[in-house]
């Protein structure tokens, strides 16, 4: 019956080309608006480590040396609660993060030097986050207790500087030491790069840095103080450092810690670690607020910080109301279609055709509307998300429509096309056949 169905849509589409061809266009264009905000949409407030984030959560101890009436902590901690929390070693992985700029060159490399990013962190780091590796692979623990002079690269500047050949082992002049390349990532670009969000949530939702291309360059992190000391940025500061960019044992906020807690007991064995550390550091007179501590888990930590651009979420809203207004006009083309055949669905009933069966062809004629719509809505979201690619944003390189949203845009389509159909063709099932054969 299903052929049958098909075989009378396509017929009665055929017949009217002008009503199909703005039935089509309107839900082309309102599947295109649709599909490509809600593309950006994922894009941006997407789990950047899908199966693993609740296992991933962000400390956060009160550094604040003075009482305050904030009810939040600082998003970042100081120098001393992060590494004495970190060297308690209470969770599965852990890892410090402080970022920075540094001055890099490749020795052999006929090249001039770049200024570039710094990620100084753990060994942890790079399992905890699964970073892939193209060579070689991340620095052990112990490099994080020696010092050691080593470092992992990304592939954009491996390309960069030895043409994507294995470079582990090769030199980095970074400031003024030596490092030795021991691992090059593959291709990575987490989105957003969450392990470096912070102050999202005072920034009135612009936090498209939260979207850019990940460090060219990783140590560990005591030797990334070393290295580049007087280079690192506080976040905030209770007393002014007496050198700048030299932050270690002062009293300034610059510091990330990560987390992995694998289990609920640990989450809370953690929780109860935290308010037991910050309680201690309150009776030595160190820290003012005991009672202000968080562990947020990577998603929860995310949506703190309002990661996803007001802008965007408004942009969306917008799209699926003009989508709807494209569902009433096709209502409305529907019901004047379905309604004009009368005479004929009349014909068809006399002949024994029953409420149902006219119900469905009805709605099978709707549901190719909403298919020919789909393939125009594609080639439409398709030219909106290589606009947004043309755009100065961070995120505008990764909007692309991949296998999930490709099959979403033709469920979207034909979905909306039977939400519209619904009502014309119950109207036209409900056609008197007696008062039409009359008219005939």
């Amino acid at each position: 019956m299903f052929g049958y169905y098909l075989d009378l849509a396509l017929r009665s589409l055929r017949r009217n080309k002008m009503l199909t061809a703005l039935m089509v266009l309107a839900m082309a264009v309102g599947i295109g608006a649709s599909m490509t905000t809600l593309t950006v949409t994922r894009l941006l407030s997407g789990d950047p480590m899908p199966g693993k984030s609740s296992t991933l959560f962000y400390v956060q101890v009160d550094p604040s040396p003075e009482p305050t009436k904030h009810k939040e902590p600082t998003d970042v901690m100081d120098y001393q609660s992060a590494t004495d929390l970190w060297n308690a070693h209470r969770a599965d992985r852990q890892a410090l993060v402080a970022d920075s700029e540094v001055k890099l060159r490749a020795s052999g490399v006929n090249l001039p030097p770049l200024m570039l990013t710094m990620l100084s962190t753990t060994s942890d780091f790079f399992p905890m986050f699964d970073v892939p590796f193209q060579y070689g692979g991340g620095w052990q623990p112990q490099d994080d207790e020696r010092r050691s002079r080593v470092a992992v690269i990304s592939a954009d500047l491996n390309n960069k500087w030895f043409g994507g050949a294995n470079s582990v082992g090769r030199t980095l002049r970074v400031r003024d030491s030596d490092v030795r390349i021991v691992g090059v990532l593959k291709p990575w670009r987490p989105s957003p790069q969450f392990y470096t969000v912070a102050a999202g949530s005072f920034a009135n939702g612009q936090t498209e840095g939260f979207y850019s291309k990940p460090e060219d360059v990783f140590m560990p992190f005591t030797t990334g103080l070393e290295v580049n000391d007087g280079n690192f940025e506080q976040f905030t500061c209770w007393e002014l450092p007496r050198t700048p960019g030299h932050l270690v044992n002062t009293d300034c906020a610059w510091v990330r810690l990560w987390a992995q807690l694998n289990s609920p007991a640990k989450v809370s064995s953690y929780k109860q670690f935290l308010a037991d550390y910050a309680a201690q550091q309150k009776a030595l007179g160190r820290l003012a607020r005991a009672d202000n501590t968080r562990l947020r888990d990577l998603m929860g930590w995310l949506d703190y910080n309002r990661v996803v651009p007001s802008d965007v979420r408004l942009q969306t809203w917008l799209a699926f109301a003009f989508l709807a207004i494209c569902l009433f006009n096709t209502v409305g083309l529907l019901l004047a279609k379905f309604l004009r055949r009368s005479g004929e669905i009349g014909v068809r009933r006399a002949l024994g055709a029953t409420r149902r069966a006219i119900f469905a062809q009805c709605l099978v004629e709707a549901g190719f509307i909403g298919l020919l719509g789909g393939l125009g809505g594609l080639l439409l979201t398709l030219a909106g998300l290589w606009s947004v690619r043309q755009q100065p944003a961070a995120y505008a390189d990764l909007a692309h429509l991949d296998g999930t949203m490709f099959a979403v845009t033709f469920v979207l389509a034909v979905g909306a096309s039977l939400l519209a159909g619904l009502l014309p063709a119950l109207r036209a099932s409900r056609v008197a056949p007696g008062l039409q054969l009359k008219t005939l």
